[in-house]
C-alpha cells in the first residue's frame, strides 16, 4: 500500500475516531482544547509524513555523520514550515565513530560465518584480525569465576534477552553486559568479546548498541552476533569442543565534531519563564534508517507542537520541543541541554520523553512529587477514548535524565512495544515497521498531555534535587 493510501485510509478512520472521542468516555466539554487537539491529531495524521522523510530521504543519522547534519537542517526547516516562530539550534560536541569492515567466523571445529556487527564505540581489531579460543559466560558473576582462563581468549556473553521478563532477564541486565562486558573481559586479559544480540526476533539479525570504556583498561574489539549464531556457538561449546573464532573489525573513532540540538517553542502567555519540554533524540544507529528508533519519536514531538500551533492555542507556560543529539552513543545532547539551561531548570515545569518506538500509546509514566500522578491523571482523562489514559508511577528517559538532579518532574509516553525489540538497533529498523494509525494515536496522546501540563493552573510537584551523577564509564 502506498503512503498516500495508508494516510488516506487513516484519515477516514480518524474522523470517526475523533467524533467518538469527543462524544465518548472523555465527556470533554465541546470545543475544549483536549477535544480540539484529538480531532486535529487524528484527522491530520502528518506525523507519518515526517518519519517517512527522516527514514527514506535522510536515512541513518549516527552522531558525527553527514546524515545527522542533514536531519538538523530538515528539522529546522520543518518546524518553520509548521508555523513555529521561535526555532533555533544549540551546539553539541559529539563523538564520531565510524563502522568499517566486519567479519566474524568460526574456524574450528567447523568453518562457519557468523552474522555480527561491531558495538558502537568498539575499538578495531589489529590489522589482519584476531583469532582465539572462545570462552562462554552468561554474566559478570560467571566471568569472574572464569578468571585467568579468559586471558588470551574471546569472551562470549551469551545471556538470552526476554521481552516480558523481570529485571534479571530484561533489557537492563542485557544492556549492562553490552556496556561493561568489554571492560570486564579486558581486565582479565581477554583479546576480544562477543555478545548475544539484544533482540527478540529470530531473523538472524545482529543488533548493535553502545559499549563503554574505562580509563586505565585497554579497549578490546567487541561485537554482537545474532541469536542463532550465539546458539550455534553454545551448542559446540556444550558438546565439549574447543571453539576458535576469527574476528576482523575495521571500526574507528575519529576526533569529536560539532553538531547541534534542535529546539522550537510556543511561548507561554501568562508564565513564559516556566517551560514544559517534550523531546526525543534525532540521531540513530547506522545499520537501518532509524524509523522506529527514534524517527517516530521525533515525528510525535514535532507534530504535537504543530497541532497546538495550528489550533491557535495559547498555553500559560512555554511549550518547548527539543530534538536531542547523540543519545545512542554518548547522551551528550541531553547533557548539553541541561548545562546550557542550568539557570532555568528550576522553572522547568515538566519534561516528557517519547522513546518507545511507533506503537499505539497506552498512557504515561510519571515521576514527580506527591500528588503528581493525580494531576497527570486529570489531564489524561480525555485520552480514555483512544486507550491512552493510563497513568503509572515511574517515568522519564535518557535524554531528559540530566534535568532530574534539578528536580524537574519526568514523564514517559508509554506505548505498545510488542515488536519493538525485534528491530531495535538493527538493519531492520525501517519505515515499513511504522503503522500510521498507531503513530497518529501516540501523537494525539503526547499533544494532549504536553498542552495540558503547559496550560494547567496547578503545576506538577517538583522532585527533590539530587547531586549530578558521577561520570563513571563513558
Amino acid at each position: 500500500m502506498t503512503v498516500e493510501r495508508r494516510l488516506g485510509t487513516l484519515a477516514s478512520r480518524a474522523v470517526v475516531a475523533a467524533a467518538l472521542v469527543a462524544a465518548g468516555a472523555a465527556r470533554a466539554q465541546e470545543g475544549s482544547p483536549a477535544t480540539l487537539i484529538l480531532g486535529r491529531a487524528l484527522s491530520e495524521p502528518r506525523a507519518y509524513e515526517k518519519v517517512a522523510h527522516l527514514a527514506d530521504r535522510i536515512g541513518p543519522r549516527l552522531s558525527g555523520s553527514a546524515g545527522y547534519d542533514a536531519a538538523v537542517r530538515w528539522a529546522v526547516e520543518e518546524f518553520r514550515r509548521d508555523g513555529l516562530e521561535r526555532v533555533w539550534t544549540e551546539k553539541v560536541t559529539v563523538p564520531r565513530w565510524v563502522r568499517g569492515e566486519e567479519r566474524v567466523r568460526i574456524v574450528a571445529p567447523v568453518d562457519a560465518s557468523l552474522t555480527a556487527v561491531a558495538l558502537g564505540m568498539s575499538v578495531p581489531t589489529p590489522e589482519g584480525g584476531i583469532e582465539a579460543e572462545v570462552v562462554e559466560v552468561d554474566g559478570f558473576e560467571a566471568l569472574s569465576a572464569v578468571g585467568e582462563k579468559a586471558r588470551g581468549k574471546i569472551v562470549l556473553f551469551n545471556r538470552p534477552f526476554l521481552r516480558d521478563a523481570g529485571p534479571e532477564w530484561g533489557y537492563g541486565a542485557a544492556s549492562a553486559l553490552r556496556h561493561r562486558g568489554g571492560v570486564e573481559a579486558a581486565r582479565l586479559g581477554a583479546v576480544g568479546a562477543l555478545i548475544r544480540s539484544i533482540g527478540t526476533a529470530r531473523y538472524r539479525l545482529a543488533h548493535t548498541g553502545m559499549t563503554g570504556r574505562e580509563d586505565g583498561v585497554p579497549g578490546i574489539p567487541y561485537a554482537a552476533v545474532s541469536q542463532e549464531d550465539a546458539d550455534h556457538l553454545h551448542r559446540l561449546l556444550a558438546a565439549g569442543e574447543t571453539v576458535r573464532v576469527r574476528m576482523t573489525l575495521g571500526c574507528r573513532t575519529e576526533p569529536d565534531v560539532e553538531q547541534a540540538n534542535v529546539l522550537a517553542e510556543i511561548r507561554g502567555q501568562e508564565r513564559p519563564e516556566e517551560v514544559v519540554v517534550i523531546g526525543r533524540h534525532l540521531d540513530s544507529w547506522d545499520l537501518g534508517t532509524g524509523a522506529v528508533d527514534d524517527g517516530a519519536g521525533c515525528a510525535i514531538v514535532m507534530e504535537s507542537l504543530r497541532i497546538v500551533r495550528s489550533l491557535g492555542l495559547a498555553p500559560r507556560r512555554t511549550l518547548r520541543a527539543v530534538l536531542f543529539a547523540n543519545e545512542e552513543n554518548g547522551l551528550r545532547g541531553g547533557k548539553a541541554y541541561a548545562e546550557a539551561h542550568a539557570a532555568e531548570l528550576g522553572l522547568h515545569a515538566a519534561a516528557i520523553e517519547a522513546d518507545s518506538g511507533a506503537g499505539r500509546a497506552t498512557g504515561f509514566g510519571v515521576t514527580a512529587g506527591e500528588g503528581g500522578e493525580e494531576i497527570a491523571r486529570r489531564i489524561a482523562r480525555p485520552l480514555s477514548g483512544i486507550g491512552a489514559a493510563e497513568i503509572s508511577k515511574g517515568g522519564g528517559g535518557a535524554d531528559i535524565s540530566p534535568m532530574r538532579p534539578a528536580g524537574v518532574p519526568m514523564l514517559l509516553l508509554r506505548q505498545e512495544t510488542e515488536r519493538y525489540f525485534d528491530y531495535h538497533h538493527s538493519a531492520a529498523d525501517t519505515l515499513d515497521k511504522v503503522d500510521a494509525r498507531d503513530l497518529a494515536l501516540a501523537t494525539a496522546a503526547m499533544a494532549v498531555m504536553a498542552y495540558g501540563l503547559a496550560d494547567s493552573e496547578e503545576a506538577l510537584p517538583r522532585l527533590e534535587p539530587q547531586a549530578p551523577p558521577s561520570p563513571g564509564v563513558r
